[in-house]
């Protein structure tokens, strides 16, 4: 394969609607789910709004994914968001965004998620006080070397990760509503003063959050423009019906103090109605959670760093398509290798973890409020194309998606404070990148054009 060939080499569409919902269900059904329950628990004050705050959760994620949807169908392109802010807002904000998910967002996600990975796997497996920052470095080489030999290597093994982590959340649903045992007896409980609906908020749509990584998919969906919205439909609803009814089961058997007490929900609740096996093969069941999101955050997040790569005039190794593998390759290393970077600082801090969730949160949902603006901009921009998918109840559908990430932006400033100005400190260092930036800022409006970035010339 020559240089030249690697260069011309395109996403191509290879995955079905089955491998895409496939791929966002395994990267939101993650760790969250087994962690998060209590925390909202310890932020609500009856049984009713426990679940009705898991209700609301699914359906702003829904209204985000109808409004990615139009976005996604309009403008199809392995860039994903990184596409819809630069067609909305031009290159410089798009690359400032790149940097943000290239070097806090996504890497900082991997490296939470392989820090948790680590710590279960050391639980079974010791490898001293630095075990788990070394499994979470080897999960990161694996899972990264799995995604560098190929799209298909790393969808398949999507497949089965994410097909033996729905069996588990299954599992855990029928103990839950059909089982039965007593809750161990506690004391600890959430007083109504110290209880924050906004919190509990906060909690449950990080628990969600990751469905909007769909869009990024959508340079090798096949028959993106129409199959966009199923992708996101159909991801979201199973998302919302998985979690509405694990948090029941849960919530019937340890009930919301035995949750507010609890930092190991699901394997408490099984321990009351399986016993130690129930235990043990929960455990098993967020290792396998985790990888399931780890290898998906890993598949998607080197799409940014190849799109990126095309809109600057240094890092061109970075902006080749491996044809053979049909997948950002030489992304893949760079990601990797900043992942790992990251890793080395959480080993150091063993902190890495609780740093990376807080400081990445007001970037995250700052550059998610412009995504949602830009389908009004883009509509305005453009109103002579034909949409393949309109969000419905235009706009209130994307208004009411807009309010809520500013009220997230807000909220996750307010509750992470120092935090928050590291993760923006982050992204104002960043700046020097619009010097390399291309200069040429057109982009064609063609069919073709809007499934790939303009070659470098």
């Amino acid at each position: 394969m020559t240089d030249h060939s690697q260069n011309q080499a395109r996403p191509q569409p290879q995955l079905s609607v089955f491998d895409a919902v496939t791929i966002v269900v395994g990267l939101v059904v993650g760790i969250g789910i087994f962690r998060t329950p209590s925390i909202v628990a310890a932020n609500v004050t009856h049984e009713w709004l426990f679940i009705l705050v898991w209700i609301v959760g699914g359906l702003i994620t829904l209204v985000g994914a109808l409004c990615y949807a139009e976005l996604s169908a309009a403008h199809p392109h392995a860039g994903g968001e990184y596409h819809f802010l630069s067609r909305a807002y031009g290159r410089s904000v798009a690359m400032m965004f790149g940097w943000a998910r290239c070097t806090v967002i996504q890497t900082g996600a991997i490296a939470a998620v392989a820090f948790m990975l680590g710590d279960y796997l050391a639980q079974i497996v010791p490898l001293g006080p630095y075990g788990p920052s070394l499994y979470a470095a080897i999960s990161v080489i694996v899972l990264t070397g799995v995604n560098f030999i190929g799209t298909t290597e790393g969808k398949n093994l999507q497949i089965i990760v994410t097909f033996i982590e729905i069996a588990a959340v299954a599992a855990i649903i029928l103990f839950g509503l059909l089982g039965s045992g007593q809750a161990p007896a506690t004391t600890q409980s959430a007083a109504p003063e110290t209880a924050a609906l906004g919190m509990a908020m906060i909690f449950v749509l990080l628990t969600y959050g990751g469905w909007n990584e769909a869009a990024y998919l959508t340079g090798e969906l096949k028959d993106a423009p129409r199959n966009i919205a199923k992708v996101l439909m159909l991801g979201t609803l199973i998302l919302v019906t998985l979690y509405v009814l694990t948090n029941l089961a849960l919530l019937s058997i340890l009930g919301l103090e035995g949750l507010r007490a609890s930092n190991a929900v699901a394997a408490d609740m099984m321990y009351v109605v399986a016993g130690e096996p129930g235990r043990i093969a929960v455990t098993l069941a967020i290792i396998v959670a985790a990888i399931s999101t780890l290898n998906a955050t890993i598949f998607t997040g080197a799409r940014v760093f190849y799109v990126m790569a095309r809109d600057m005039t240094i890092l061109k190794w970075v902006a080749i398509w491996d044809s053979r593998g049909k997948t950002p390759a030489n992304g893949q290393v760079l990601q990797g290798t900043v992942a790992l970077a990251l890793i080395a600082l959480g080993a150091i801090t063993r902190d890495g973890f609780k740093a990376m969730v807080d400081y990445t949160a007001p970037v995250f949902w700052a550059f998610m409020l412009l995504v949602g603006l830009s389908l009004f901009v883009l509509r305005r921009r453009y109103p002579e194309r034909v949409l393949p998918y309109k969000v419905p109840l235009y706009p209130i559908t994307p208004i009411l998606f807009c309010l809520t990430c500013l009220y997230m932006f807000y909220a996750s400033v307010v509750y992470t404070g120092v935090a928050a100005l590291i993760g923006l400190g982050v992204l104002a260092a960043g700046a020097p990148i619009l010097l390399f930036r291309i200069k040429d800022d057109q982009e064609p409006d063609s069919p073709q054009a809007q499934t790939e970035i303009t070659a470098l010339k």
